[in-house]
Order: C-alpha cells, then structure tokens, then sequence
C-alpha cells in the first residue's frame, strides 16, 4: 500500500490518496475539489471515497469526484448527518456540493476496495457517527485521534465521554499502527498511548 498524504489549502483537512496496484486508488476524506486533479497528476484512477465523518472541511472534493463516478462510502451512522442542518450550521450555511452515498458500513465491516482490505471501527465523540479504518497496520483516523491531541466535541452530536471511549478502543487494538491524522502530523498509536496528553496509558 502507498499512502499519498494531501495537505489542504486554505480551510480544510489533510486528504490521502491510497493505492495498492499503482493504477486505481481509493481517497479518504476528499477535503477539496482539487483532490481529483492530484489523484490525475499522480496518474491514479480513483474509484472510491471513504469518509471518516461528515464534516465540510473533510467532504468538500466529494461532489468532484461523484461526478466521475467515485463511490462514496460512510459509516451508517453519519449518512444523515452528512447534508443535515447541523452540518451546515457548524460552516456558517455554507453549500455543500451534492453528491450520493453509495454504500454505509456497520461497526467492523471490512470492505475491499481498488485490492485492499479497509475495516470500519465506530469511533464516535467528534461526531455521533464517525468511524476511523483500519487496513493492514495503518488507521486513518479523521478528527478522532491527533499527534498529542484530540477531536473537539463541542459541534453538533459530539460527546467528549464518547470520544475517550473511543480512542481507548484504538489503544485496545494489538500492537503499534501508523495513524494518519485528519489535520497536522502523523504519528503512531503506541506514541498516543504513552504520550498522549488527554487520553493515555498513564492517566487511564
């Protein structure tokens, strides 16, 4: 698997381009519309979207790649949060560029996608339901786990009792992970475990 990490510009989050066979690939979190001009610039093929959660600073490229026919898949939870009112109250109303759900997942259904293996984890706290992916030793975490932080949870459908619930679910999975984080660095799940100033092993 390569991991194409895409740092937004201007107001939005980081967005990766995933691929296994060099051809096809799978994007998470779409942040941008340009996000389908550097899977082109990559020469990379995207046919599907995973969506950590329903914010706009994640889902903004979406209706790009829709119009290419990309399959966007989300956890059950979130699809209706995703064009609800409380979305578009969180951006001050902002238009959110249609696209269509394809396929929800439920807690710990594995998906193949583009010859890779993506398994949704439930992982609300950030939003009621957001989801992070596991695929091989890799979780793409949204806005649920940062380098040394956490998701807010004051928006709409956040709980912070829910998110700690969470992240001690992504502690409980066995051995270390590389974590690529919705906004700012990467890290690795045994550094939060330890180092992690809201949510560790010390303080737990």
């Amino acid at each position: 698997m390569t991991v194409h990490k895409i740092y937004p510009v201007g107001f939005a989050a980081n967005s990766y381009i995933v691929t296994e066979d060099g051809v096809s690939c799978v994007v998470i979190d779409p942040a941008q519309p340009r996000i389908l001009e550097k899977c082109r610039e990559l020469g990379l093929t995207p046919e599907y979207a995973l969506l950590t959660h329903c914010h706009y600073d994640h889902i903004g490229g979406c209706g790009a790649l829709w119009g290419q026919g990309v399959k966007i898949l989300c956890g059950e939870d979130e699809k209706d949060l995703v064009f609800g009112e409380d979305n578009r109250a969180i951006f001050h109303g902002i238009t959110i560029p249609h696209f269509e759900i394809y396929k929800t997942l439920s807690d710990g259904e594995e998906v193949e996608l583009c010859g890779m293996k993506f398994k949704a984890l439930f992982t609300p706290g950030h939003t009621r339901g957001g989801v992070c992916y596991v695929s091989g030793r890799n979780i793409f975490s949204g806005d649920t786990l940062f380098c040394e932080s956490v998701g807010r949870t004051d928006f709409a459908t956040g709980s912070y009792r829910q998110l700690v619930q969470s992240i001690n679910r992504l502690y409980a999975l066995e051995g270390d992970y590389k974590v690529y984080c919705g906004h700012e660095d990467d890290t690795t799940l045994e550094h939060e475990r330890m180092y992690n100033p809201y949510v560790n092993k010390r303080n737990a």
